[in-house]
């Protein structure tokens, strides 16, 4: 099992940016694809981006299509998810996830999940 912990959450206004970090312990982080879900107040939870063990091969729904960019240090098993021109509908718990296929099938859930962590965008 991978342990997953998020940081980088906080208070934004539309428009600007925020860097999500997902640090891993436990067995071969590197091995696996990390990505990230949100789940926003009243909705049900849903993919955002995702990347494989080598960053070579990166999934995105399309409502964060060229805003979020997805990336991973290995040598310092973290993940991380830069989000730009946030839009308000972006507010939502940012959970990180492992050990599912790219391109994501929601039919194939990731194993293991973080506690998340809260962004909210002001408009």
């Amino acid at each position: 099992q991978v342990q997953l912990v998020e940081s980088g959450g906080g208070l934004v206004q539309a428009g600007g940016s925020l860097r999500l970090s997902c640090a891993a312990s436990g067995r071969t982080f590197s091995s696996h694809t990390v990505g990230w879900f949100r789940q926003a107040p009243g909705k049900e939870r849903e993919f955002v981006a995702a990347i494989n063990w080598s960053g070579g091969n990166t999934d995105y729904a399309d409502s964060v299509k060229g805003r979020f960019t997805i990336s991973r240090d290995n040598a310092k098993n973290t993940v991380y998810l830069q989000m730009n021109n946030l839009k308000p509908e972006d507010t939502a718990v940012y959970y990180c996830a492992a050990d599912f296929p790219v391109p994501y099938r929601s039919t194939w859930p990731p194993t293991d999940w973080g506690q998340g962590t809260q962004v909210t965008v002001s408009s």
